[in-house]
């Protein structure tokens, strides 16, 4: 296993069959930068391959869960094309596989052969709800507040909350959130189905279930996984890649720049269509 003191957005523990991964930031709200990217595939990966764990517990450190993607900390990823002439093939290219990385690294949670339990409190935005979209259980605290944010900031969310929440809370309430970004609460969650419990210890509750899920057979809950999982498989990969190459062509615009604009002016953005 990754040494613990070698990760900088993530704690790991591990307790007898019970695997712990505390999202750490470093940045306010465990908001994802570069070193949570970087370093989320392999820990699953790890987690995935070691037979002494049979569930593993998911959430966030200073009382939020997230508040997505660290728009600062990933300007550079986005600079070069927004700065380019719309001509060059192979920059864009490179930002599709770009956004395919960061992908992969949410889908490596999803792959993982263990159950993972995403544990909610406080915000989870953006890319905290991809991230617990591709966990198998989702529990919350019942302040929990939830957002599929990315239309407020000029983008489709393309990293996998559009592919996986339909067979979570159905196609309707998936548009519904994504379409208005609006903010909603852990009651409406559980309402919806993206949480099936609401707990006050959140955490301590994640614990429980993991513990009850690692007292299980370990090869009957890991084909339980695989079962349920296989005829979505080809479909939210279909969706991926098919917004890698719509974001591709679409991220670098005039209203992607005024929401960035808006959002470090701290105002509200006024978008175009351009």
């Amino acid at each position: 296993m990754t040494p613990d003191s070698a990760l900088r957005s993530l704690h790991v523990k591990i307790s007898g069959p019970v695997a712990e991964v505390q999202l750490l930031g470093p940045s306010k709200g465990n908001a994802m930068g570069p070193d949570f990217w970087a370093e989320l595939p392999g820990v699953f990966a790890e987690l995935g391959a070691n037979d002494e764990v049979r569930a593993i517990l998911l959430y966030g450190s200073g009382g939020n869960f997230s508040y997505g993607l660290d728009l600062p900390a990933m300007e550079p990823v986005f600079r070069p094309l927004l700065e380019s002439s719309g001509t060059d093939a192979r920059l864009r290219n490179g930002f599709r596989l770009k956004i395919k990385d960061l992908q992969d690294a949410v889908s490596s949670v999803a792959r993982c052969g263990k159950p993972v339990i995403a544990a909610v409190d406080g915000w989870c935005i953006g890319g905290g709800v991809d991230l617990i979209a591709a966990a198998d259980l989702r529990i919350a605290s019942p302040d929990a507040k939830f957002s599929i944010r990315e239309v407020r900031v000029g983008i489709v969310a393309d990293l996998g909350s559009l592919q996986r929440l339909p067979g979570i809370i159905g196609s309707g309430a998936t548009r519904h959130l994504a379409l208005t970004g609006e903010d909603f609460s852990a009651p409406r969650a559980l309402e919806l189905g993206l949480v099936t419990e609401l707990a006050d210890d959140v955490v301590a509750r994640g614990r429980g279930l993991a513990a009850l899920i690692a007292g299980n057979p370990p090869l009957v809950v890991q084909g339980v996984k695989r079962v349920l999982d296989q005829g979505a498989e080809a479909s939210v990969q279909a969706g991926l890649d098919y917004v890698q190459v719509w974001n591709t062509a679409f991220l670098p615009s005039r209203d992607f720049a005024e929401a960035a604009q808006a959002f470090a002016e701290r105002r509200p953005a006024s978008f175009t269509g351009d």
